[in-house]
């Protein structure tokens, strides 16, 4: 990164934090600090919404996703649209008309404090975690930039997202968010751009998008009724309804944000806005990362995209092989681009079958480098969140690289600071505020902003700890799969089951959780995580069982 890089990310990031800080300095109320004030209209609500949902995970290793399988991904956000008109009908009245400030407050007054207890120590957990991950993204596109100690690079970037959070609370995170989105959507139009604009001059988009399509990048649709494929049109609608469902509507990191809304309308506009907008947002976002995967067949790229993880292979006994295996691997891209560049490519099937074996072969090899790179302790083999950031680092001018930087960096504050925000007030409203003697406003803006402290120290401390495992995209939706189940079935009851009390749903809660851990733990690979969010159907029928036992109980006494 040049000079010019550096200027660009730092006067981002740091206009966006003071402006975000200065403009909510005066929170003097728990309700201004935790619900802004109900002062956000429908177009901040939506967006705030997306933002939260739209962290650095999304805008780098959801690229590196469609590298690698393609476009298929897509149809993890096709029960979204369903699960944000149920939750426009049936939940966000409830909420409004309570005037809650957290979700789980609506379930002490339909159940009891146990209950609301459970729910609410569930989605702290895999919120908690989920924050870790937003924070470390970033700090692995800095390690990889500056060679600096990803531990400091977490502690910094954490810090960081603490101080506005602390500041500002929830209002400080709706206005910051909508610059922050606005700096994300032109960053990643910019991208596409210059993506497009790299290939030859011979190769247009249509062409770009005929070798995406040999190579089965663009199967957007899976209609398989296998278990074990993770994306399919059945686990998108179904599974995928429920994880909305669940992360929409009863995550307080989303409900904080449609709480402030000015009225139950706003709040519900501001919702249909997603529905309307987030898969096509998460499309072009695949197609981005399709089009770095088309970029890449005509220029000469690195057998593992992770630097750190290519320096490290080479200093060891496997150090010689893997620089055969490397020689062969540019023999292999030069041999491909010369079959790609042929006159009469696209209109020869032979050479198509050439040019798919010649990547197969190169497919099998970075296989191989990645088996060499297995052999090294703590060094991690995975590099799909790797690809866009050397897309980025490599091939844009001065200046643009520091603006999509910035564009990750913000994406991660933006959705670590909602997250930080959304556990801080369940911890003050849930745990805190329900059990301590009454105090005045004062007291709990300052307990907020302990919490607020808190939480960011405890996802650092876990950041310290979370590794690249397969994809980050992907490792964040697993971990709200284990418990989303659990929370929606709870809510479920709520709202449908008025004859379920609150012993029934909290056993049938509980009996539901070990199940899903179970499950996963033992079967991971034989069913597609998405599938475990429906297992809020489970929650629902065991507290109807247990319900039914106990009124039988009750009758033959």
């Amino acid at each position: 990164m040049g000079i010019l890089d550096w200027i660009t990310l730092g006067v981002t990031i740091v206009g966006i934090v003071v402006y975000g800080s200065w403009k909510t300095r005066k929170n003097k109320t728990i309700k201004d600090y935790l619900k802004g004030g109900n002062q956000s209209s429908w177009w901040t609500v939506g967006i705030s919404v997306m933002a939260t949902q739209a962290s650095a995970v999304t805008f780098f290793s959801t690229p590196g996703q469609a590298f690698n399988e393609g476009m298929g991904f897509i149809q993890i956000y096709f029960g979204l649209p369903f699960a944000m008109i149920i939750i426009c009908l049936f939940f966000l009245p409830i909420y409004h008309k309570l005037k809650v400030y957290t979700a789980y407050e609506f379930l002490e007054s339909r159940f009891d404090y146990k209950t609301r207890l459970i729910t609410a120590l569930l989605f702290l957990i895999q919120r908690g975690l989920a924050a870790g991950i937003t924070i470390y993204a970033p700090a692995i596109i800095f390690n990889v930039l500056l060679g600096w100690n990803i531990k400091i690079l977490i502690l910094c970037i954490g810090s960081l997202v603490i101080f506005y959070t602390l500041i500002g609370g929830t209002k400080a995170v709706n206005i910051t968010q909508k610059q922050q989105m606005l700096v994300i959507f032109c960053g990643i139009f910019i991208a596409f751009f210059f993506i497009i604009n790299g290939l030859p001059e011979q190769v247009g988009f249509i062409d770009a998008m005929k070798i995406a399509g040999i190579n089965n990048k663009l199967n957007l649709l899976d209609f398989s009724f296998n278990l074990k494929n993770r994306y399919t049109i059945w686990s998108g609608i179904l599974g995928g309804i429920f994880l909305s469902l669940s992360y929409f509507g009863t995550d307080q990191s989303q409900v904080q944000r449609y709480l402030s809304g000015r009225s139950l309308k706003q709040s519900q506009t501001g919702l249909l806005l997603n529905a309307f907008l987030k898969i096509p947002m998460q499309f072009f976002i695949l197609l981005l990362g399709v089009m770095v995967f088309v970029f890449y067949q005509y220029k000469t790229t690195p057998i593992h995209f992770n630097p750190k993880a290519v320096e490290s292979v080479k200093e060891t006994k496997h150090a010689s092989d893997f620089k055969i295996l490397e020689n062969y691997n540019k023999q292999t891209q030069t041999q491909k681009k010369e079959v790609l560049l042929s006159p009469t490519f696209f209109d020869n099937e032979e050479l198509q079958k050439q040019y798919l074996k010649l990547q197969n072969k190169e497919v099998k090899q970075r296989n191989l480098a990645k088996e060499y790179i297995d052999t090294i302790p703590n060094v991690e083999s995975n590099d799909k969140d790797y690809v866009f950031i050397h897309y980025i680092l490599e091939n844009l001018p001065t200046g643009l690289v520091g603006l999509l930087i910035a564009v990750i960096f913000l994406a991660a504050m933006s959705s670590a600071a909602a997250e930080l925000n959304a556990v801080a007030s369940t911890t003050i409203i849930d745990l805190y505020k329900r059990n301590v003697e009454k105090k005045s406003d004062t007291h709990y803006v300052k307990a907020s902003k302990f919490f607020t402290f808190l939480w960011g120290f405890i996802a650092i401390f876990f950041a310290f700890f979370t590794s690249l495992t397969d994809n980050l995209i992907e490792f964040i939706n697993i971990i709200g799969s284990l418990f989303y189940g659990t929370i929606l079935g709870i809510f479920l009851v709520a709202f449908f089951l008025k004859k379920v009390k609150a012993k029934a749903v909290f056993y049938g809660a509980i009996i539901t959780q070990i199940i899903v851990f179970y499950v996963f733990f033992n079967y991971r690979e034989s069913i597609s995580y998405l599938w475990l969010n429906a297992f809020a159907l489970l929650t629902v029928l065991l507290s109807y069982l247990i319900q039914v036992l106990l009124d039988s109980i009750k009758k033959a006494h």
